[in-house]
């Protein structure tokens, strides 16, 4: 099967605002494409309403129908799209799909120092510039001196691949420059080696406590403040409709990144869809359909992994993120864990919806770090953020939480 490499993926943007634009994707399969490709669109920002996935193992058709905003870069989400898709090979402008001889080469990772005057929201906004540079955060460092001055240490990786260039890092301070008005002291940008990332490594500790609550994979007695209930998210499967597959009908409450999160647990359990189909309903209420098999190309048979399955895709539409205020001595800390792929990606935009929430919250942040941490036998990214109490906090505790929740499932 051949196909124009052109035609992998087209995006139909919508004419009329509110209507949705139809992205088509139309290339060879692999294991966890469904979740690559979710989280290419949660990253870019539009929302999924629609979505038909269709594959038989080899090559997959898969069209999403979203709604975008007006800052969507339809362009660049094309190109970043084309790239999650399997490679081909081009003989005579027809591509053909070829497999991965090895593995992609790891990202140069690059620390950025900037020292700045303090302000409100200081940190969201940074955090907005890297995003729209396409510079991921991979760890930070963030400390306030007691003369109001800030020390961040942002050590990041680039999608394009350039910022060991000096147009990238000029036009990277340029922006950073213009967001920060006369906040800005200094900025460095220096490629770094695994040692220097080890050892600016944020503590590993976490008190005993916080791991029991936050990263337990069985349902909590109780959810986050403004979340939904256990009753919310309904799991059925069905073995009588498909000799081959079993089918899974969820029917839930939409969230920001929910297809994406049923991808990754489904890629995370070796799981392939065959045939998928999602829409959203009035009120924010979403259907999912999917016919699903092994890895051994036959339906799930066995309660006890039908329960499992169940019962894990339940707890990650509930808890995609764990959430919580705590006390670290006299002071409020705000945690958020963040499951990490098997690819060894995190969510996309944690940090940045965090700042975000904080600043519309009008509470400063005093200083925050993420690191990396394996619990029960999974990995998870850890954002501690210790928040600013020099006034008092303007809000109570549980409404920041509830703040922080709302807006990390899209529900501000």
């Amino acid at each position: 099967m051949g196909i124009l490499h052109d035609d992998v993926v087209i995006i139909r943007q919508s004419e009329k605002e509110g209507d949705p634009s139809v992205i088509t994707v139309n290339c060879p399969d692999k294991t966890g494409l469904g979740c690559d490709l979710c989280r290419i669109i949660l990253f870019f920002g539009p929302s999924i309403v629609r979505g038909d996935v269709s594959t038989d193992g080899k090559w997959c058709y898969i069209v999403f129908w979203v709604i975008g905003k007006p800052t969507t870069r339809w362009n660049l989400l094309k190109k970043r799209l084309m790239g999650a898709c399997p490679s081909c090979s081009s003989a005579s402008g027809i591509f053909y799909y070829r497999s991965e001889l090895q593995p992609p080469k790891p990202p140069d990772v690059f620390l950025l120092k900037l020292c700045c005057y303090d302000r409100k929201g200081l940190l969201h906004d940074v955090t907005w510039v890297l995003c729209e540079l396409e510079l991921t955060i991979k760890k930070v460092k963030v400390s306030t001196t007691p003369d109001g001055k800030v020390m961040d240490l942002f050590f990041v990786t680039d999608t394009r691949e350039l910022l060991h260039t000096k147009k990238r890092q000029d036009d990277t301070y340029e922006q950073l420059k213009d967001i920060m008005d006369d906040s800005m002291i200094s900025c460095d940008i220096e490629m770094v080696g695994p040692e220097i990332t080890a050892c600016s490594q944020a503590s590993s500790f976490l008190p005993p406590a916080i791991t029991a609550d936050m990263f337990r994979l069985e349902m909590p007695e109780e959810l986050p403040s403004g979340s939904l209930t256990s009753n919310s998210v309904s799991i059925t499967m069905d073995n009588s409709l498909s000799p081959s597959h079993t089918l899974v009908q969820i029917v839930c409450q939409d969230h920001k990144g929910l297809l994406y999160d049923i991808m990754r647990t489904l890629k995370e359990y070796n799981i392939q869809i065959s045939y998928g189909r999602f829409t959203t309903k009035q009120r924010g209420r979403c259907e999912i359909d999917l016919f699903i098999m092994q890895t051994d190309g036959k339906k799930i048979v066995d309660p006890s992994k039908q329960n499992a399955l169940s019962s894990r895709l339940q707890m990650e539409l509930l808890q995609p993120l764990r959430v919580a205020i705590v006390s670290r001595g006299p002071d409020t800390e705000l945690l958020v864990a963040n499951p990490v792929e098997l690819s060894g990606k995190g969510r996309p935009l944690v940090f940045h919806d965090i700042t975000l929430a904080l600043k519309m919250l009008n509470i400063c942040i005093f200083s925050a770090e993420i690191a990396r941490h394996v619990i029960g036998g999974r990995e998870w990214e850890v954002y501690r953020v210790l928040l600013d109490e020099g006034d008092g906090l303007p809000v109570p505790r549980s409404k920041i939480e509830e703040g922080a929740w709302k807006m990390l499932m899209g529900w501000e």
